[in-house]
């Protein structure tokens, strides 16, 4: 009987041991650019310089802006999400994992992922520079950079800036730096 009941505790050790053990699932294509960003929308300039007066154009403070990897999985797109924190966008857009940039296909009829109506998106000099902005805490965090115009938008004509540059660092999730 002890020998049984050695048999069936190892037994059931070997099965808790084997069903603890950690599956490694990999990252996605894009996971160097993916994240998710504290970002400020400002009015620029041609250059990309923000115009005097048109920071935080709308008053909108410091928004969230995700990056992440299309369905496809593919090293060379990734998506840009504002949330809807700003004008509502879900741009596919083509990137470089090497250099860290992105931007759309100006070609494109319409590169938005999901129907938030008929407009065009353009992403245009698109950048993630690693620990190249600092939190509020002072430390050092990835930093994005984007110029975004949108074809259903009237205030750039009307106002005399170009784009809108969006740019930030990623979001850390600490109190201190939100």
């Amino acid at each position: 009987m002890k020998k049984v009941l050695y048999f069936a505790t190892l037994l059931l050790c070997a099965v808790f041991t084997t069903s603890c053990e950690k599956e490694d699932i990999g990252a996605t294509e894009t996971v160097d650019m993916a994240g998710e960003w504290y970002v400020t929308v400002d009015g620029a300039d041609a250059n990309g310089n923000v115009i005097e007066g048109f920071e935080d154009l709308f008053g909108l403070g410091r928004i969230h802006v995700l990056t992440y990897n299309t369905s496809a999985n593919k090293s060379n797109e990734l998506i840009v999400d504002d949330l809807g924190n700003f004008w509502e966008f879900k741009v596919k857009t083509t990137c470089d994992i090497n250099g860290l940039t992105f931007s759309t296909n100006t070609t494109a009829d319409n590169n938005l992922v999901d129907d938030y109506g008929d407009i065009n998106v353009t992403i245009t000099g698109g950048k993630i520079i690693k620990n190249g902005g600092v939190q509020n805490n002072g430390s050092k965090a990835d930093y994005i950079e984007f110029y975004v115009t949108f074809s259903d938008d009237p205030y750039p004509a009307k106002y005399g800036y170009s784009s809108y540059k969006i740019s930030g660092v990623r979001y850390s999730g600490l109190v201190e730096n939100d």
